[in-house]
């Protein structure tokens, strides 16, 4: 057991009310206990460490500053919003931080009124902002709206659509840009420090002002010249030239870990400022802890971690990683095939294509935090004889359907969709849970989707997906590792719209979509020890459906009970339609789908999860004896 850290000055801030009533001068401190509570925390608990770490001063800053929550802060993404708990009255929870009944490890309208807009996926800051500072307008309030956007959020479009709406609307808005990689441009000591200062005072905007009024009165003409002028000449000062153009005021680069800057910098534009104002604040993604400083990428999301040395806990695997496995099958296709090419949306690490842009840097697409991009571009690249596989998890694959509909699906185009994340995902909860992709490209004319039911056919399927060239195909696959099967020297192609018998029975059917099938398993041994002779089918393709395989099922079983890690709407719905449509709902089968609840579902452990959704061996179990009309103590007594 470790001791508490040391924290007398963050220990009388209770709420934001009560770091403003502490002098100025004891900000630094307040920042200093801040981060090294941070660092005790996660190191308990795991979860997103760097960004927050980047954030610290600028946290203490805006809540010293501004009145929240009346004031509203938007943390984008939330997993910059740790620091931002601790200090709103989540203190005495954040060792909870991502565990089953604890603390969201991103930003949650329910959780806290210090979180006014919930942030798990990344670029909605602004958008979000806008709306309400146009609903304080349209209510005749005065409150500040303030959105903090970073760690990449930037290179989403979304973001840009924002600033775009929010400068020809002139409301007033401020948006903070954390800078956390010197992507744009760092500050440049003293000088910068001063520039800053003085652009956010009254004094330069009441100027400004002035300038403005005096050349209208001159004419549209001259007050378009000089006003142009002005700006761009400031422009080129400081770095703000593609935000005035958008129609912001632009204040920057601020060093974003120097506090007396920081406060005086948002006072003034708290002050002084109307309409919209972008603050660009420069900060170190895990400033202050030498570890998370060294290795910005590793200690984004932290397993527990030992303090002193900064050694992340690692549980022993028996068994490959499915994004391992999907990432080096990948490469040996790519090994024998020069036309596949992989693209990622800004997650290089989280879907294994950092190991392919090892080997095949000039194959490898990054286009940041932008989806839609990603798979229009695929498309193109699609057009032209190559063979895209988009690896993109499930849950931010949603932000580009339209993009899947209109411009692959529509055109029968070949891109390759590797969908990562599907499932449960547990500590990440609900906002990055994998539950809608298999409805939402299941409904998809001749879209194909698979669903890997472990490490091996995973291989097989991405064989299958470098072979396919007639139109779009996706497979999905869990977070976490794979059961430790033996795995194929190269995957092998597989029949499109072709399950397959695991295990032959006669009264029990148990038909599995993806990596349940381990539970179906399991379940059928406990229901033939009951005397229910079991049979369990792995489908491997939700679309095209494997009718003959559903229809052998269904007349050779009482009982048919299907299996999949997705919400309602998905595979089960392919195979009621069949069953419906060729009358084999007609001679007394029971059906049964097990899907995911019809809920979104909060952060737990996965296992616990999907038992507590009946997705387990014991859940499958209790369905087929509750169809059965009989007591499952009782028969396995």
């Amino acid at each position: 057991m470790t001791s508490a850290p040391n924290t007398p000055l963050l220990d009388k801030v209770r709420i934001p009310a009560d770091l403003r009533a502490l002098p100025a001068s004891d900000l630094p401190q307040v920042a200093s206990e801040l981060r090294t509570e941070l660092i005790d925390a996660v190191s308990q608990t795991g979860g997103h460490l760097g960004a927050g770490l980047g954030v610290v001063e600028l946290t203490v800053a805006l809540h010293y500053v501004f009145d929240t929550p009346a004031d509203r802060i938007i943390w984008d993404v939330g997993h910059q919003a740790y620091p931002h708990k601790i200090l709103t009255g989540r203190r005495d929870r954040i060792r909870t931080l991502r565990q089953e009944g604890g603390l969201s490890g991103f930003t949650k309208r329910s959780e806290s009124e210090y979180d006014p807009f919930g942030a798990a996926h990344s670029s909605t800051s602004i958008s979000a902002g806008l709306g309400m500072a146009v609903a304080r307008d349209l209510k005749g309030g005065k409150n500040n709206v303030i959105a903090v956007i970073g760690d990449g959020a930037m290179s989403a479009g979304m973001a840009y659509e924002a600033l775009n709406n929010a400068g020809a609307l002139d409301a007033r808005l401020i948006v903070i840009l954390n800078d956390n990689d010197m992507s744009i441009s760092p500050p440049s000591g003293a000088m910068s420090s001063y520039l800053s200062r003085l652009a956010s005072g009254a004094t330069y905007a009441g100027i400004r002002d002035f300038g403005k009024k005096m050349t209208a009165y001159l004419g549209k003409r001259v007050d378009r010249a000089v006003t142009r002028a002005v700006e761009h000449a400031r422009g080129y000062v400081t770095g703000g030239t593609l935000f005035e153009e958008l129609g912001f005021f632009h204040i920057g680069p601020v060093d974003g870990h120097n506090l007396d800057n920081l406060v005086t910098v948002l006072r003034n534009v708290r002050d002084n400022g109307t309409g919209p104002v972008l603050i660009h604040v420069v900060t170190q993604k895990g400033k202050g802890y030498a570890p998370a400083e060294a290795a910005a990428d590793k200690y984004h999301g932290v397993n527990k971690f030992d303090v002193i040395s900064g050694t992340q806990a690692k549980a022993p695997a028996n068994a490959p990683s499915y994004t391992k496995v999907f990432a080096e099958s990948l490469m040996q296709e790519a090994k024998l095939d020069d036309r596949i090419v992989a693209v990622t949306a800004a997650m290089p690490s989280g879907t294994g294509l950092d190991l392919f842009g090892e080997a095949f840097p000039k194959r490898t697409f990054d286009v940041g935090i932008a989806e839609q991009h990603a798979v229009t571009f695929a498309a193109g690249l699609a057009t032209e004889g190559y063979k895209p596989f988009v690896a993109i998890y499930s849950t931010f694959l949603q932000r580009a359907y339209d993009q899947v509909v209109h411009d692959v699906a529509i055109q029968k185009l070949p891109v390759r969709f590797p969908i990562d994340r599907a499932g449960y995902v547990g500590a990440d909860g609900a906002t990055h849970c994998g539950a809608f992709d298999i409805s939402y490209l299941g409904s998809l004319p001749d879209f194909v989707v698979m669903a890997a039911a472990d490490e091996a056919e995973l291989k097989h399927m991405v064989r299958t997906a470098a072979d396919f060239d007639e139109g779009p195909i996706a497979f999905r696959y869990p977070r976490g590792n794979g059961v430790g099967v033996d795995m194929p020297e190269r995957g092998q192609p597989l029949e499109i719209g072709k399950g397959r018998i695991i295990r032959q029975g006669t009264k029990v059917a148990l038909l599995s979509l993806g990596t349940r099938l381990a539970d179906c398993l399991l379940a059928a041994e406990e229901l033939d020890a009951a005397g229910l002779s079991t049979t369990v089918a792995d489908a491997r393709f939700a679309k095209p459906l494997d009718a003959d395989l559903v229809r052998r099922l269904a007349r050779e079983h009482e009982v048919l009970v299907t299996v999949e890690e997705g919400s309602i709407g998905g595979f089960a719905t392919h195979v009621l339609h069949q069953l419906a449509h060729e009358g084999l709902l007609d001679n007394g089968l029971k059906v049964r789908p097990l899907v995911l609840p019809d809920e979104f579902t909060d952060h737990a452990k996965p296992e616990k999860m999907y038992a507590d959704a009946g997705l387990d061996a014991a859940g499958i179990v209790r369905t087929v004896f509750a169809a059965l009309g009989r007591n499952v103590s009782a028969a396995t007594a």
